[in-house]
């Protein structure tokens, strides 16, 4: 298994004592991968100083440029902003490098490097699983006449080759028409996830890529912006995991962006908040699909609190009251095995997480209503908060009775100093109603920007192009006016030092905002993109 550390000291001689292997992320930052059985041993190392285990993220599966005021910043009597010098770093399920919106005019590519992380091989220096291409073999590979036997990469879903697509594609397969935000940038790309997974990727890969292209940009000095759209319920959604924290530190790395969609969660009826008093027990109501074979449910509240759960199955069965005192708890009930985990705090937060999780051992879950029963023991705060897991992984027919829709923005675009993206549909000027939603009066839980995401055509695998609607398509579209802004500010020598929280600022600063409507919001955050305000701005402020 594999674990996300925080570390001091040399950590590789340290593991290497129990069989175990550690990947430097950075100074701080490691992941170890290790026998599940010998995980207990790491917790005696003085040179650890926290542990988290990898969890999965999910693809956010579900040409606006005129309405972002992207197509004015690119025109020739304008800014004539197009993204040269400037790399796009997609992290996401591939890239169809066949496709020729990522070509040159020559028909050579645009991409600098693919690392395929589930093609078993070559990986890159410094890291161990996957392969990497370089330009001479996409190349290589581009005039043969069976490309994928020489570079055997493929975006199985489509989803990276789309998002790419609207941040960087040059639309050379629609004579110019159907171009991305930045269509004269170059590319990093990584498809992530593990041999036969193509719609989730552990943490720990998600950190991989981070450093791989960071530190690729950094080779050479070259502003990057990446792209992330992925999305997961399993968390406190507060910014204070090892996962985020990570992706916290490595926003502030090198001349970099880091763009995340807020998640499609608005309206599934994913989270639940209530409060219990001790003379109140809490009844919640919720729903399971047909046909899946696991879900979880992750409850978070004061540590100060003590809680007893009880989780009643479809069919009136209770699987027991569990308390703190059991620590850990499975409980098999017919073809079920119950999990029920009582976390630790951590160095970083004083809640704790009660971690149910519900698992077929044959067949799927039977669906149907359950009921979650929280029962006080000792009560000082009282309030608690609990998530399903996404749409991507239980569907739209798993749902609390009574869902919270505020909170909903998924993991990791509740880390700190990334730009999230809401999506909302730019026909209609209305939010999207999947679109995850912030954390009411609180600055630091809103997005950042809105861009469209509903309907958008971009490129498609296998050539052409087609339509798609999620907030992963969003993100893209801020990730190319980000390069542009940093092709304007840095690669013009307008002004060197413009990245990070700076961009960040500028793209708030310029957005587009309604009338009537107060911001910075928990839907729209700071407003609409519109990159051409933004760059108005920095014309006039940012030298």
């Amino acid at each position: 298994m594999e674990v996300i550390v925080k570390y001091n000291g040399d950590i590789i001689q340290a593991v290497e004592r129990i069989g175990a292997q550690a990947e430097l992320l950075s100074h701080q930052y490691a992941i170890v991968s290790i026998e599940e059985s010998r995980l207990p041993e790491l917790y005696g190392f003085t040179e650890i100083e926290d542990i988290e285990l990898s969890k999965r993220l999910y693809i956010k599966l579900n040409y606006q440029l005129t309405s972002s005021c992207i197509t004015s910043v690119q025109e020739k009597n304008s800014f004539h902003l197009l993204g040269k010098g400037t790399i796009a770093a997609i992290i996401d399920s591939g890239i169809d490098y066949t496709h020729v919106d990522f070509r040159s005019e020559d028909g050579s590519t645009r991409i600098i490097a693919l690392w395929d992380q589930t093609i078993e091989g070559n990986p890159p220096d410094g890291f161990l699983e996957g392969t990497e291409y370089n330009r001479e073999q996409l190349n290589e590979a581009l005039d043969s006449p069976r490309p994928f036997t020489v570079v055997p990469s493929r975006d199985n879903l489509g989803h990276g080759t789309a998002v790419a697509g609207i941040a960087a594609g040059n639309g050379q397969a629609s004579a110019g028409e159907n171009r991305g935000a930045a269509p004269l940038c170059e590319l990093l790309i990584v498809k992530v996830g593990q041999k036969g997974n193509d719609t989730f990727a552990q943490s720990t890969e998600i950190m991989r890529a981070v450093k791989y292209v960071t530190d690729k940009a950094r080779m050479l000095g070259r502003p990057v912006a990446i792209n992330l759209s992925f999305g997961m319920n399993n968390g406190a959604h507060d910014g204070q995991s090892l996962f985020e924290e990570y992706l916290t530190a490595m926003s502030s790395e090198w001349k970099s962006a880091m763009i995340i969609p807020t998640g499609n969660e608005g309206a599934a009826g994913h989270h639940y908040e209530g409060r219990i008093t001790s003379d109140n027990p809490a009844e919640i109501a919720f729903f399971t699909a047909s046909g899946i074979e696991t879900f979880y449910l992750t409850l978070w509240k004061d540590f100060a609190d003590s809680f007893a759960v009880e989780l009643i199955l479809p069919n009136g069965t209770s699987a027991g009251v569990v308390t703190l005192e059991d620590r850990r708890k499975q409980i098999r009930l017919g073809n079920l095995l119950i999990t029920i985990l009582y976390e630790q705090p951590t160095r970083y937060s004083v809640r704790q997480e009660i971690f149910i999780n519900v698992q077929a051992q044959s067949g799927t879950i039977a669906p149907g209503a359950w009921l979650l029963r929280i029962l006080p023991t000792r009560i000082v705060n009282g309030t608690f908060t609990v998530w399903l897991p996404t749409l991507e992984e239980v569907t739209a027919k798993t749902y609390f009775s009574r869902p919270t829709v505020n909170n909903t923005i998924t993991l990791p675009a509740t880390a700190r100093k990334v730009i999230r993206v809401a999506g909302y549909n730019d026909r209609i000027g209305s939010i999207a109603p999947f679109s995850g939603v912030g954390r009411v009066n609180d600055p630091d839980g809103l997005p950042d920007i809105a861009a469209p995401a509903v309907n958008i055509l971009a490129p498609r695998t296998g050539g052409g192009y087609d339509a798609f609607t999620g907030t992963s398509f969003a993100a893209p579209f801020v990730t190319g006016s980000a390069l542009l802004m940093m092709e304007w500010a840095i690669v013009n020598g307008n002004a060197p030092f413009f990245y990070g929280e700076r961009l960040r600022a500028y793209l708030r600063w310029g957005a587009n905002r309604s009338v009537g409507l107060r911001y910075p919001n928990p839907t729209f955050g700071y407003g609409r993109l519109c990159l051409d305000n933004t760059l108005q701005l920095m014309q006039q402020y940012a030298i």
